[in-house]
């Protein structure tokens, strides 16, 4: 119990990062994604955090602690196409460390047209794949022949 206690105390506080989109926000260390490789066009953001849009949304913000403008929309790909398995390379795998499938995770990035939320689509070509045990991600790059980068999210029924 001592040691328990001794390793919580041990333990980096959380820092507060000031962005854009939320404002001033606390991040708990524990909880930073590290990118191996930069997303294309933003070199400078390394270190991002998971933030969830509201409490009943399947949308989750990933918000970059390098550059307070940047906070991209993701969503769980089983939420919107539950079909979605690609195969990741084995050179990512090693890249970000994944020795078990539970480890890894896999967003996509939500893109919606300024004034048209009905039309937003996902990036199925381009999902961030994250190793959730040691916080490291990038983004992959699959086949443009299978996957789709402009997945309609809002299907008409």
């Amino acid at each position: 119990m001592i040691g328990a206690a001794a390793s919580k105390m041990e333990q980096e506080p959380a820092m507060t990062v000031t962005t854009t989109k939320f404002g001033p926000i606390q991040v708990d260390p524990e909880k930073v994604l590290t990118l191996t490789t930069p997303f294309l066009g933003f070199p400078e953001s390394r270190r991002f955090v998971l933030r969830p849009h509201g409490k009943d949304s399947p949308f989750i913000w990933l918000q970059s602690l390098d550059n307070p403008d940047l906070a991209f929309v993701t969503i769980n790909p089983a939420v919107i196409a539950p079909a979605y398995r690609p195969d990741v390379l084995p050179l990512v795998r090693e890249e970000l460390a994944i020795g078990e499938a539970r480890e890894l995770e896999l967003l996509v990035i939500i893109t919606v047209p300024k004034g048209d939320f009905q039309a937003m689509t996902a990036n199925l070509l381009g999902p961030v794949a994250i190793n959730t045990a040691r916080r490291l991600a990038r983004q992959v790059l699959l086949d443009p022949q299978r996957y789709d980068p402009c997945w309609p999210v809002l299907k008409e029924e």
